[in-house]
């Protein structure tokens, strides 16, 4: 049984127990006959959520219908915010493990990025568990398969024909390059050089020191748009779209590995507010305020008390090695930052916290509480 307003209904319908959950943000779990989590999902409304896996079934998928088939009870846990359904969910995945969330307990949902030294060339390794040689360059965990990876790659590759599939120099052209896809680098010589150019600045665009290449594709998506080659220009669309997918990947672990301390609002309703304080990727602390009871600054003398308390002794893990465990969380609160309508925030630098001056913080608490 879970804590928190948890609720298990064993006697009544699926019907019936759908029809009594809330239309508030929260976590459902879904049991087969013998109590066994088959799936755990959130939702911004569990009510309506839920209501659509058992309404309109001929269109599901069929790992769907055989899901709804097995569900015998379902249990909920009401949250205040669709951030919070978001992180319960992934803790509740990870530690439960449900046969039907395959992939965040499934190792292969992780990928990484290893280029390696291979006879004189830089060679681009997607690989679930990797093992890194000296001089290599390792990036990732990324929290997309190696398919998804290993597609976005061949796309850079393919654009800037690079995409050679032979191992080593034989002087001897490979397949790729009888069809356009490599530039010859597999004969060595200048086109070897050219290869390793371009090596440089992928290296360049992933440690985000260079983004040229990203502009070129772009550039030559234009270039083939405004003379009405559009075949051409859907093709450079798609090699945008595989760069987008890598750099979004990194810009995670980037965001995560600074370790930024960040203050997160959301108003529940027009009178309720919700404080957030995050590092990394945990939720350190939170706190509700009713804004008809106490007033706004009463709310900021509460949070930067609240910041001082939880930021100023929490350990510093800045740049230090991302774990596949923190990817999921990690990328929930980076894409929540970033794409949340209902929620705002504010990054507290660490000088702030140990500073006599206080002027800085509370002009920053001014503003963002206002």
């Amino acid at each position: 049984m879970l804590k928190g307003g948890a609720s298990i209904y064993t006697s009544i319908t699926i019907q019936e127990q759908v029809s009594k959950l809330p239309s508030t943000p929260g976590v459902y779990l879904m049991k087969d006959s013998l109590g066994g989590i088959l799936y755990v999902g959130k939702s911004k409304s569990l009510k309506k959520r839920v209501q659509s896996y058992f309404t309109n079934s001929k269109s599901h998928a069929p790992k769907i219908k055989k899901l709804v088939n097995h569900v015998r009870t379902i249990e909920h846990v009401t949250t205040d915010t669709e951030f919070e359904a978001l992180m319960l969910e992934c803790s509740l995945i990870q530690q439960m493990k449900p046969m039907y969330n395959r992939r965040m307990k499934n190792p292969l949902a992780y990928s990484y990025l290893v280029i390696r030294l291979v006879n004189g060339l830089r060679r681009i390794e997607i690989t679930s568990n990797p093992s890194v040689d000296e001089g290599s360059l390792c990036y990732g965990p990324f929290a997309a398969s190696r398919n998804a990876m290993e597609r976005a790659v061949q796309g850079i590759q393919e654009c800037f024909k690079i995409a050679c599939n032979q191992t080593t120099l034989t002087n001897t052209p490979c397949l790729n390059y009888s069809i356009g896809l490599c530039l010859g680098m597999c004969l060595g010589g200048e086109a070897a050089n050219k290869y390793n150019q371009v090596m440089d600045r992928f290296i360049a665009l992933l440690d985000g020191a260079d983004m040229s290449l990203y502009v070129e594709i772009e550039q030559q998506m234009m270039l083939a748009a405004e003379q009405f080659d559009f075949e051409k220009a859907a093709k450079y669309r798609d090699y945008m779209e595989s760069a987008h997918f890598i750099l979004k990947k990194e810009e995670v672990l980037d965001f995560t590995a600074e370790s930024r301390n960040i203050v997160m609002a959301e108003y529940i309703d027009y009178e309720t507010l919700k404080i957030f304080l995050i590092k990394r990727n945990t939720v350190l602390a939170s706190c509700k305020y009713n804004l008809e009871q106490i007033g706004i600054e009463q709310v900021r003398s509460e949070v930067e008390s609240l910041i001082r308390s939880n930021f100023a002794d929490h350990k510093n893990v800045m740049n230090t090695q991302i774990e596949r465990e923190e990817i999921d969380q990690a990328q929930i609160i980076y894409s929540y930052l970033q794409n949340s309508d209902s929620s705002q925030h504010v990054i507290i630098p660490d000088e702030w916290l140990h500073s006599e001056n206080t002027s800085d913080l509370e002009q920053a608490l001014q503003q963002f509480l206002s």
